[in-house]
């Protein structure tokens, strides 16, 4: 997209065209429309918290991470990113999730973001509990095959089942695997940690080919030689991005149902995305805000701070 291009391409409305709390509640304060047709990047929000396992809450997760989003500007002083002179980026607004069955809402989202693809646009979804994921990456595989994923959760993600239940938020990485949505020598998970229920909970990830990168592995330095392997692995083929918010220590990003001690930083998940710059990105989702837990909005603020450098990361982003 060129730069006199700019002009037509919408712009988060300002600070000083309408107070930061005013104005509409869309993701940093967008316009709206209700498909993705024109769109180079979608964001869409997913209010679901029935596949949650310990605290619910996240089915209001997108409108908060909508809300904090407002102390959002348009350029990346950090990168130089200008994503809104760049690409057309609007808020589609919500799926329309069946509150009362997870398995038709799964079926629910898979559909939604088969017709979003069909407009090329690159969904960059508010979430959520983690299940929203699987169904996601069903969409994006029909369209660009098994995809490389860096995944950033304080948990893998992988169980078995839960409650004998396979559709639940600890599954979507075990399903997506299972059923070949994933190119699994370029995955890699960083931030797990914990307890488990075994001593070797993580080693089915290892034995995929994922890379698994703990919390301890990160903790006290930069990701940055991190992401520059990463890159490396991934090359130029598809990728998609999977934050969950717990992958954050609690003191930066309380607001989540499955509080783990010990995390990510912020900065170290600013670098992560970051370091993302220059691949094949093809979507991506935050998911796991629980507002009632964080009544400050900072973690959804984290939340919208990493969506928004998502965006930024996308190819065709210009950098001034």
């Amino acid at each position: 997209m060129s730069d006199h291009d700019a002009p037509h391409l919408n712009q988060p409305l300002g600070g000083n065209e309408m107070p930061r709390f005013g104005g509409l509640a869309s993701m940093m304060r967008l316009p709206t429309q209700a498909s993705a047709d024109g769109l180079d990047a979608a964001f869409v929000g997913i209010p679901m918290d029935i596949g949650t396992s310990n605290r619910p809450g996240t089915r209001l997760g997108p409108r908060q991470i909508r809300d904090e989003s407002r102390m959002l500007r348009p350029y990346n002083m950090a990168t130089r990113a200008a994503p809104f002179d760049s690409l057309q980026v609007a808020d589609t607004g919500d799926v329309a999730i069946n509150t009362f069955d997870l398995k038709k809402s799964v079926e629910i989202i898979r559909q939604h973001y088969r017709e979003l693809l069909s407009h090329d646009a690159v969904p960059l979804t508010l979430g959520g509990d983690h299940t929203l994921t699987w169904p996601v990456l069903q969409a994006i595989a029909e369209k660009h095959g098994p995809v490389g994923l860096i995944h950033i959760d304080a948990h893998a993600d992988i169980n078995p089942h839960m409650f004998g239940e396979e559709v639940a938020h600890g599954c979507p990485i075990r399903r997506a695997q299972e059923e070949g949505l994933l190119d699994s020598q370029r995955v890699v998970q960083i931030g797990l940690r914990g307890t488990g229920y075994a001593a070797d909970d993580f080693d089915w990830c290892r034995d995929q080919g994922f890379r698994v990168v703990t919390a301890e592995q990160c903790w006290y330095k930069s990701l940055e030689p991190l992401m520059a392997e990463v890159r490396e692995q991934m090359g130029d083929r598809p990728v998609y991005i999977t934050f969950d918010i717990d992958a954050l220590d609690p003191s930066v990003a309380p607001g989540t149902g499955t509080v783990e001690a010990a995390g990510l930083t912020m900065s170290q998940g600013l670098e992560i995305v970051r370091g993302a710059w220059g691949l094949n990105i093809i979507g991506g989702d935050l998911v796991e805000v629980a507002p009632p837990y964080d009544p400050s909005g900072n973690t959804a603020l984290m939340g919208a701070t990493l969506l928004y450098e998502m965006l930024c990361v996308l190819p065709g982003v210009t950098r001034r």
